[in-house]
């Protein structure tokens, strides 16, 4: 059970924020032998995202990474708010704000490293995967039970819809 004071935030987050290596990912890079790069992306934290849109809650990915492959899964999950290559995620963070008119206090904000600790500390909620480095578990609201790219995600996906009455289960005709 969550506390008073994270479920007031959660209740007021009209947009998920997420880092994308070591979040949306297991933080591991895979190279093939030709040096393509892999990523291993979870299909439970695409549902959660998924579960986020059809409860209107927008999505958006922030990553310092200039990867055309969280741009190809960004446009596979309907995330419209793409962020790549980004040394200041606070800055994209509050440009993300005030492109869309909503208070950082209605931002939820997921990341695991270093790079991510100044939009966390602006977010009006912020959370980490359990394998997150220690700094970020000291400064989030939420450590989640899961690690990155393990279903993180989708659960603080589904902590905010809870928090907000909203439902956790898609029709079946979705």
């Amino acid at each position: 059970m969550q506390s008073k004071s994270l479920n007031s935030k959660l209740i007021k987050v009209k947009l998920l924020v997420m880092d994308v290596d070591g979040t949306l990912t297991d933080s591991s890079m895979y190279y093939s032998e030709r040096g393509e790069e892999l990523k291993r992306f979870s299909t439970r934290d695409g549902m959660g995202i998924a579960l986020l849109h059809k409860s209107n809650i927008d999505t958006a990915i922030v990553t310092s990474e200039n990867s055309p492959i969280a741009r190809a899964r960004a446009e596979k999950l309907n995330i419209r708010h793409v962020v790549l290559g980004c040394r200041d995620k606070l800055s994209a963070l509050e440009k993300l704000a005030k492109k869309h008119s909503i208070a950082l206090e209605n931002i939820a904000y997921i990341g695991d490293d270093i790079n991510d600790l100044h939009a966390i500390g602006v977010a009006g909620v912020s959370a980490c995967p359990s394998d997150a480095v220690k700094v970020i578990k000291e400064s989030t609201d939420y450590i989640c039970k899961a690690k990155g790219g393990r279903g993180a995600v989708r659960e603080f996906a589904e902590l905010i819809l809870k928090s907000q009455n909203k439902s956790t289960i898609l029709p079946e005709n979705w």
